[in-house]
């Protein structure tokens, strides 16, 4: 049985992919990062999560590098959180600089440390034209520098990389999973806005699976 670390957010992505290590048979390793997101929310359903399934799980505190990246609305209350398509301009706010070269790095070190072979995170289709650091050129790079920066050769692992959120959600669907255990609206309110970027994609994927969304909405 292979040891994995899984970058895991909360979200319906890190979620599905959570899950699919598991189905996998993999040793699973869930680590999450709290950098500063307005919507901090999805931490506290990540632990729930991996409570649940009885797998270890490391929430790691990186809220200092907002001292460094700090223009990004999900990081930033002076930012309101756009409302619209991920394929609309207005989302590029919603960029956190370096953001998974960052996560990617720690968790990487992570995995040397406890000696896995791997490190899943969950990028995917519907994140490419917003988010560079989700694009499959960087995926391949940062699987280049991985294999090399430690003694040990660790995979970066991207299951769904060429999928889209709907393809992401029928696979989740297919393995029984219950997706009101995951949080994925921008805004940390009680019930999901139902108006950003997050939450029109992820409702689109519920739609188009002919399923309707668990979670709760204003």
């Amino acid at each position: 049985m292979a040891k994995v670390v899984v970058i895991y957010s909360g979200g319906m992505d890190s979620f599905t992919v959570l899950h699919r290590a598991i189905r996998d048979g993999h040793d699973v390793y869930a680590l999450s990062f709290d950098y500063g997101q307005r919507h901090v929310k999805e931490l506290t359903v990540a632990a729930e999560v991996t409570r649940g399934l009885n797998i270890p799980h490391k929430i790691v505190d990186i809220t200092a590098i907002n001292e460094l990246i700090s223009n990004s609305s999900l990081t930033s209350t002076s930012t309101a959180i756009p409302e619209g398509h991920y394929e609309e301009a207005s989302m590029q706010s919603t960029v956190v600089p370096n953001r998974n070269m960052i996560l990617l790095s720690l968790a990487i070190g992570y995995a040397v440390s406890i000696g896995a072979e791997a490190v899943y995170y969950g990028a995917h289709s519907g994140d490419h034209a917003i988010y560079p650091d989700c694009r499959p050129e960087f995926v391949q790079r940062m699987n280049d520098v991985s294999r090399i920066a430690n003694y040990e050769p660790i995979e970066i692992a991207v299951p769904y990389l060429t999928n889209d959120k709907a393809e992401i959600l029928r696979d989740g669907l297919a393995m029984g999973l219950d997706y009101k255990n995951t949080w994925t609206c921008y805004n940390g309110r009680d019930k999901a806005c139902g108006k950003c970027g997050a939450c029109v994609e992820r409702l689109e994927a519920f739609a188009a699976n002919n399923t309707v969304d668990p979670l709760a909405y204003e």
